[in-house]
């Protein structure tokens, strides 16, 4: 922030981040100190700004004359506009916004000197009449006011709050009392996170919590975090996703659960990743991927239609149809359209090497690859981008899915599907593969890529091998992306402005 220095040297340190205006506030303070405690407690609302301007919103300043009720409202303000003798506050509530007329003549002298004392930003108590200015904004015509909470920092100018991007998620506090919008944002991922799980309990499902520290790392393919256990000495892992305890909920006699919660990957930050975030994960008995896929569109649909109201939503530039159906397409049918590429060139290695020759990957490993593996890195290096409508991509590699159940008519593909939007995968989802033998080789060859340095490989997790060797009945899962979509749904540039506070940097103070 501008201008922050030392005071002098006897001060304790965080007091010497103050600035000349925080010097100022710290004055009043002291003088508020002089007639009392400064951080009051006990004070209880009587309402709040939004439904003070519902209630009145069409009520005559005339009639409002007539109304003899007293309100008490308590809120921060947001700024002064102060005549001597006279002034109009506006407070802030968390509801909404409401103006205050303070006036020397018709507060008690005490009253009156506290408002003497107040700078914006400081939360206050306020008890009076409705009343109509003469300009016609709704007004509480205080007949008591107190100073609650001294803020000690100014706010950020009114008309822009915190500019600067990285301030604004570091100071998520400050961005929140001066952005509405990032408010109303915030606001709405509450409104779809609970919308999801109302879904999920109209359909029978159970919510339950499963660890977030596992002794194997499973359930994705994601390179984890690592941390010890110091009384049990054992590494764990935070965990990279809950679907194989998930899955042993299954076996063990749940058909349909879910959860809603926190995953840990250790990979770059960028718009779209952060390394904590949030999923919901649920799975059902006797069901398939394709049920999902009607599941999936229900819940979509349903979400726009019942929270956001419109079908249709905008994403910066681009406009995204959630009107069903979805569109449906192989991963194979979805290259070869893209690349215009026939069948047998689809499978062809050198020729799908030809289309990822120019790009800037990792080519010595690439040559690697065999014709399946290029199929996936082509469509995600060209075809992804393109779905903007939501769009389902069925028939994965059986290579590239270790969890998921083979197709019957086609081994070397599974049962699965990812759903794309606004060019970003949003969910995925399989038909959920329960025969043991085939879950152990499919670890195995996992453990192998992972001892030849693929950090995101899985380890093979025994006790879940022994779990389906108790028998899994036919299931499906889910996974969908919640910041993601909330992001898509509010039209949010970054995934850390649907974030309350997204992962920054360690800021160093001295």
């Amino acid at each position: 922030m501008a201008d922050e220095r030392p005071i002098d040297k006897h001060v304790t340190p965080w007091q010497a981040l103050y600035n000349e205006q925080t010097l100022i506030r710290v004055e009043k303070l002291k003088k508020l100190q002089e007639s009392g405690e400064p951080f009051k407690n006990g004070f209880t609302p009587t309402a709040v700004a939004a439904q003070l301007q519902a209630e009145f919103a069409s009520t005559s300043k005339e009639d409002l004359e007539k109304v003899e009720k007293v309100f008490s409202v308590g809120g921060r303000v947001m700024f002064v506009r102060d005549f001597g003798k006279a002034a109009f506050v506006q407070l802030d509530d968390g509801s909404g916004r409401i103006q205050v007329y303070v006036s020397r003549n018709d507060l008690p002298a005490d009253d009156f000197a506290k408002y003497k004392l107040l700078d914006s930003g400081d939360i206050v108590a306020v008890t009076g009449k409705m009343m109509r200015t003469n300009k016609g904004e709704l007004s509480i015509h205080a007949q008591r006011f107190d100073i609650l909470t001294k803020a000690l920092r100014p706010l950020p100018e009114k008309f822009h709050g915190l500019a600067d991007q990285e301030l604004r998620y570091r100071m998520r506090y400050v961005d929140m009392i001066t952005n509405e919008d990032s408010r109303k944002v915030l606001r709405t991922r509450s409104q779809i996170v609970r919308y999801i799980r109302d879904f999920f309990f109209q359909r029978d499902f159970l919510e339950v919590e499963t660890p977030m520290m596992h002794s194997v790392a499973g359930g994705a393919t994601a390179k984890p975090f690592q941390t010890h256990h110091n009384a049990l000495d054992m590494g764990l892992n935070l965990r990279v996703a809950p679907e194989l305890h998930l899955k042993r909920l299954v076996v063990g006699g749940f058909p349909r659960v879910f959860e809603m919660n926190r995953c840990f990957r250790n990979e770059g930050l960028s718009i779209k990743h952060n390394p904590e975030f949030t999923t919901i994960e649920f799975y059902q008995a006797y069901a398939t991927y394709a049920d999902l896929m009607d599941t999936t569109e229900d819940l979509l649909s349903g979400l726009a239609r019942d929270l956001l109201k419109t079908e249709t939503l905008t994403y910066g530039e681009r406009t995204i149809s959630l009107k069903r159906p979805f569109a449906r397409m192989t991963m194979r049918e979805a290259v070869m359209k893209q690349l215009a590429l026939s069948e047998p060139q689809s499978r062809d290695r050198a020729v799908l090497l030809g289309k990822l020759k120019d790009l800037p990957l990792n080519h010595a490993q690439l040559a690697k690859y065999s014709a399946d593996r290029l199929l996936v890195v082509c469509f995600e290096e060209f075809v992804e981008k393109e779905l903007v409508d939501p769009t389902f991509i069925t028939a994965f590699p059986t290579e590239v899915s270790p969890l998921s159940r083979r197709n019957d008519a086609d081994p070397t593909v599974v049962d699965r599907f990812e759903l794309y939007m606004n060019g970003w995968e949003i969910a995925n989802a399989f038909s959920e593969l329960n025969d043991p033998t085939d879950q152990l080789e499919r670890f195995a060859a996992q453990a192998l890529l992972k001892e030849q340095g693929d950090e995101e490989a899985s380890e093979v997790d025994y006790d879940y091998i022994r779990a389906l060797e108790y028998g899994m009945p036919p299931t499906a899962g889910e996974g969908i992306g919640i910041d993601r979509l909330v992001m898509v749904l509010t039209n949010s540039p970054s995934i850390r402005d649907v974030l309350l506070f997204p992962l920054l940097k360690k800021e160093v103070f001295f």
